[in-house]
């Protein structure tokens, strides 16, 4: 093994063979700066766009209630299932190959899209009725299969691809912001005006039709049908386990929503849903952290210590923002309710709770994904989702059957140490373990005293929040989570601003 970099630059990625300086000149040199320039704007992309995707979803639950929200998440959940089915990896595979002729390649990864897209579109129309009839409830037949008109769209968003490719992430996040922002402005619109159901199914079809247009208005390469011989074996290849995986998730989400459906009944659906969403704000900004970084991480895929030095430095700073977000979550779950969506919502309350913990612990070297794709080491992945599968449904179903959805929460967070388990051997085998638990805890550190202050505020006043108490807490909270941030990392967050400020001619051309 490569002996680990001492340097702090946040990524340090430079061309080292023929493959990587095909990419430098595909993306317009400057690697190293797209790469750390790429972290910082596209978390704070994500941050902005999900936390709209929060808001819209807090407030039309608030006006929609909890019953006709459940129905939304029945649909969400029957849809989530298609596209996570449909998200087998042809984006990752493109991302890492190297064909001669990158028009060649799109045009072929552009038509497997395109087939996919087609295939699923036919399993919508039959699997809608299919849902509607195993969860009980005629009401989500027509809305969803209006939904499925959305599936054709996906494919017209395949040159978003080619920005992402080039780290243009700006193009990129730009192309991406019509979608959640139109869908947003549509959605909540229709809510207030008593729409109801259909305001959520009327934003996301105008999101999602405004998102393909603006792609194909903007692809870099003519969109074309073409076929070279060999290509599905060698996406299927990478693909399959990324399938497997995806398999694995709907059947995670699905089993649990069905009995929760028929034993508890639509507004414990809707619960599952809102937890889930509010949760999984925290680990987006890791994953676009992640995401941002994988072209770079392709090009240096055989050079253990550079891919040391970037996990290390990325999962830091995804980490100041997800692990006390997490944390959060589960301090402020209760006051949340209480004060903002109402008490009809109480229910989700252990939900929120617990998922938030799962989620700041699932920050975690959440970024292994991106260096097991780039190395073609997908087959970890499947054994991860398998893991996580094998807990779930041994304990997940059981546990919702005898003790609601406190018991669930329970066994998700179980699904979560399991699948961590896998991620850590894989990590272990790739880099050193005490480099990797020292990175860690020095990220994580900056949330123990402000948890440490909150807990022992509420055990020192003691009484029933107020909604003034609750702002001081959170806010007190915030800012030493920032203060504490700062004195850890101040190194780590200097540099990588600095890759911000500096301009082009204070760099070499290759590395910038």
């Amino acid at each position: 093994m490569s002996s680990l970099p001492t340097n702090e630059s946040v990524v340090t990625l430079e061309p080292t063979d023929a493959v990587v300086s095909g990419r430098l000149e595909e993306i317009g040199g400057g690697l190293r700066r797209r790469a750390a320039r790429g972290t910082l704007v596209n978390g704070a992309w994500m941050v902005g766009i999900n936390g709209l995707t929060v808001v819209k979803g807090v407030a039309v639950a608030g006006l929609l209630g909890a019953q006709a929200y459940g129905l939304w998440g029945l649909i969400t959940v029957s849809f989530g299932t298609l596209f996570a089915l449909a998200a087998v990896g042809l984006d990752d595979k493109y991302i890492q190959q190297d064909h001669h002729d990158q028009k060649v390649a799109f045009q072929v990864a552009f038509t497997l899209q395109a087939m996919l897209c087609g295939i699923f579109t036919l399993i919508g129309l039959i699997g809608i009725p299919i849902f509607a009839a195993v969860y009980d409830q005629p009401d989500i037949l027509v809305p969803g299969l209006v939904l499925a008109l959305a599936m054709p769209l996906i494919a017209l968003q395949t040159p978003i691809w080619v920005f992402y490719r080039r780290m243009n992430f700006v193009k990129q996040r730009i192309l991406q912001s019509f979608d959640p922002i139109i869908s947003f402005v549509v959605t909540v619109g229709l809510a207030v005006a008593g729409v109801g159901l259909w305001s959520l199914v009327i934003g996301t079809l105008a999101g999602t039709l405004t998102a393909a247009l603006v792609a194909v208005l903007n692809s870099p390469y003519k969109l074309g049908f073409r076929y070279e011989r060999g290509a599905l074996g060698e996406y299927s290849s990478y693909s399959w386990p990324l399938f497997f995986g995806a398999v694995t998730a709907v059947l995670i989400v699905q089993v649990p929503v069905i009995v929760a459906s028929r034993s508890l009944g639509t507004a414990a659906v809707g619960a599952i849903v809102l937890a889930a969403g509010i949760s999984q704000y925290t680990t987006r900004v890791d994953s676009i952290i992640t995401q941002s970084l994988y072209p770079a991480i392709c090009a240096v895929k055989d050079r253990t210590d550079l891919l040391f030095e970037t996990f290390s430095k990325s999962n830091r700073l995804a980490l100041l923002w997800g692990f006390p977000c997490g944390i959060a979550v589960a301090l402020f779950a209760a006051d949340g309710v209480h004060f903002v969506l109402g008490d009809s919502w109480e229910l989700a309350i252990p939900l929120l709770q617990v998922f938030g913990l799962a989620a700041a612990v699932d920050q975690i070297g959440f970024n292994w994904t991106a260096f097991a794709r780039a190395r073609g080491e997908t087959r970890p992945l499947a054994v991860s989702s398998a893991a996580t599968l094998v807990v779930v449904m041994a304990a997940g179903v059981p546990l919702l059957l005898s003790d609601g959805l406190p018991g669930f929460a329970i066994a998700m967070a179980g699904g979560t140490l399991a699948a961590m388990t896998v991620r850590l051997v894989y990590l272990v085998r790739l880099f050193p373990a005490l480099s990797i638990v020292s990175h860690v805890a020095r990220a994580m550190l900056p949330t123990v005293p402000a948890t440490a202050a909150v807990l022992l505020e509420r055990l020192l006043v003691g009484g029933a929040s107020t909604p003034m108490r609750a702002l001081a807490e959170a806010a007190g909270y915030v800012v030493l989570v920032v203060v504490g941030s700062l004195a850890a990392e101040r190194p780590l967050l200097r540099e990588a601003l600095g890759y911000l400020r500096r301009s082009r001619g204070q760099m070499s051309p290759a590395l910038g």
